[in-house]
């Protein structure tokens, strides 16, 4: 959640905030009071049963959770990925309140185990904070990811969230700059800890590398005008900012977003393992 460079879309400079001011306009938060509606609905809906949802294959997939949420923020998603024939792979996070450069890292890592692992490139899909550590690997390992979904992700204003949820990043900044274990600090903020990821999130996306950015105007926590990142491919749904973890609407565009992936990975591999034609002077 703390990708994003200044307003005008350059780089702070070391010492300087790395995120542009939140607007004035706050997401109503009584808006995420539906999620156990959206989950009912999605244990009725067609797509949790696999209806209209074509095989998996064995795609690999990570999830990587949002602030404040841990592996377990996305278990009814993994759980469906793998009933439709995926291969999820959760991130290993806790609570996603480490610095950023670190928590990138550790999923790099993860990231060149599974690719190794399944032969194939990896599809990630991000809630929140999450989606902007998606962003980043894409940018880092292009030669792994074949594409990334983001899940109400401000990807383009990373403090463009209602003002509780700012005041409980302010306040694990101050726990972490005062020498609390597994935080991220003050410098991640403001100062120069994170340059690198600072820069690797606002760098120009990957060719060849797919990009769904999911929102919705009814999000209670992230303003959706901070989603729509000019690289991807925007895709509006109707959910709370919690609820997409468990939301049917979302589910259908992850499923067709990954088929997608997965056609496009599979003419990649056949222009690859394509045999050169031999000139026809040559052939006799």
């Amino acid at each position: 959640m703390f990708a994003a460079a200044g307003s005008e879309g350059r780089l702070p400079e070391a010492g300087t905030y790395p995120v542009r001011l939140p607007a004035l306009d706050t997401p109503p938060l009584l808006r995420e009071s539906r999620v156990a509606l959206e989950f009912a609905e999605l244990l009725r809906s067609p797509v949790w049963k696999g209806e209209g949802v074509a095989s998996g294959r064995r795609q690999p997939v990570m999830l990587v959770s949002g602030f404040l949420a841990n592996d377990e923020s996305l278990g009814w998603m993994a759980r469906w990925l793998k009933n439709t024939g995926h291969r999820p792979c959760r991130a290993g996070i806790s609570w996603n309140v480490d610095c950023s450069g670190r928590s990138v890292e550790r999923l790099e890592k993860r990231l060149e185990c599974l690719a190794e692992d399944s032969g194939q490139k990896v599809a990630i899909v991000g809630q929140s904070r999450g989606g902007s550590f998606a962003r980043v690997l894409a940018k880092r390992r292009p030669d792994l990811v074949s594409g990334i979904v983001a899940l109400g992700s401000p990807l383009i204003g990373a403090m463009e969230v209602h003002p509780l949820i700012r005041a409980q990043i302010y306040a694990m900044g101050f726990l972490g700059t005062v020498g609390a274990p597994g935080l991220f600090r003050r410098s991640c903020l403001w100062g120069d800890c994170c340059t690198s990821f600072w820069e690797d999130a606002q760098a120009d996306f990957p060719a060849g590398v797919g990009f769904v950015s999911i929102y919705s105007r009814t999000d209670g926590i992230v303003r959706w005008r901070s989603c729509l990142d000019d690289a991807a491919e925007q895709v509006e749904v109707r959910s709370s900012h919690i609820g997409m973890a468990v939301n049917a609407e979302v589910y259908r565009a992850i499923a067709a977003t990954l088929e997608g992936l997965r056609a496009a990975d599979a003419a990649s591999r056949r222009s690859v393992k394509a045999p050169r034609r031999r000139h026809l002077r040559l052939a006799a």
